[in-house]
């Protein structure tokens, strides 16, 4: 039996968690250092509109641009890899010509690109959704103004900034010692299971959130909640905290509406039915996978 111990936070390697850049916070306010940069051809510059961004033609790589290639947009300076300075240009919608055929979203691609382009994207992802909800003050209604290289948001009239949001959601696996319970939602497709997740309340800590979710859920009383690891999940704005939990109640009441159905797998059960492909399991950039997996031992066939 695998104990939540052995499963501790840094044991195992999450998809999207790894430092993929240096985000050179002190550049963002040195304007005439980012201008020499931007004109700088070496620089590169991801192109990225409603979520979709240029990809290579296999669909493994971004296509960053050079400067000069990037059309009118917001700017934002995300930082350097290996030396190389990266932006990126966010557009109210991707290019309408024959080029618009080789963008694709994080979603279709994200499991095929290398650390370096998964946390780069990330990163502008998670601003151009930020920029897209946050346009007016919530204080006056005043349109808002880009500072620091994208990084802030200032009002002119009332003078208030509004920084860049993240939302905690907590993310866990239950188990009873030999089974692990997985749910899944009435919109998924027949066969699509995963773990119990859920946003934090106001005033609650994550612990409390894993116990407060899963009873609700799935009607599961849980203790010994043991801290895994997170995970950025900008979609939109998402900071997905993972938790291991051991069942103190096993029998299931689910409530219907985030979860349609949920139930106990061994692990016999699960390797099984994800070979058949009756079992369809969370693909391998979501930290529910690597919570799954780290449970089970390895890796496992199958994914969505």
């Amino acid at each position: 039996m695998t104990s939540l111990e052995s499963m501790a936070a840094g044991d195992h390697q999450i998809a999207l968690s790894v430092r993929a850049h240096d985000r050179v916070g002190r550049r963002r306010t040195d304007q005439a250092w980012l201008d020499e940069t931007w004109a700088d051809p070496e620089t590169r510059v991801l192109l990225l509109a409603g979520g979709r961004f240029p990809v290579s033609a296999d669909r493994t790589a971004v296509d960053w641009r050079s400067p000069d290639q990037a059309p009118a947009g917001q700017r934002v300076f995300l930082g350097e890899q290996h030396g190389v300075a990266r932006f990126a240009v966010l557009l109210d919608e991707p290019p309408g010509d024959a080029e618009a055929e080789r963008w694709a979203g994080f979603r279709a691609v994200g499991p095929n690109l290398s650390v370096d382009d998964a946390g780069l994207l990330v990163h502008a992802v998670a601003l151009a959704e930020w920029h897209l909800a946050h346009r007016h003050c919530p204080r006056c209604g005043g349109r808002l103004e880009t500072a620091a290289a994208g990084h802030v948001l200032t009002c002119p009239d009332c003078g208030k900034q509004q920084f860049p949001r993240t939302d905690p959601a907590v993310i866990m696996l239950v188990t009873d010692g030999e089974r692990a319970l997985l749910g899944r939602q009435p919109s998924w497709p027949e066969g699509r299971y995963s773990t119990l997740a859920g946003f934090v309340d106001p005033g609650e800590s994550l612990e409390q959130a894993v116990a407060r979710e899963v009873a609700e859920e799935v009607g599961v009383e849980v203790t010994d909640v043991t801290y895994f690891g997170n995970q950025p999940w900008p979609f939109p704005a998402s900071l997905m905290v993972g938790f291991m939990a051991r069942a103190v109640t096993t029998e299931i009441n689910v409530d219907g509406e985030e979860i349609e159905h949920a139930r106990w797998f061994s692990r016999e059960e699960m390797r099984a039915e994800a070979e058949a492909g009756t079992l369809v399991l969370p693909g391998g950039i979501s930290i529910s996978r690597s919570l799954i997996e780290a449970w089970y031992g390895g890796p496992l066939p199958g994914s969505w």
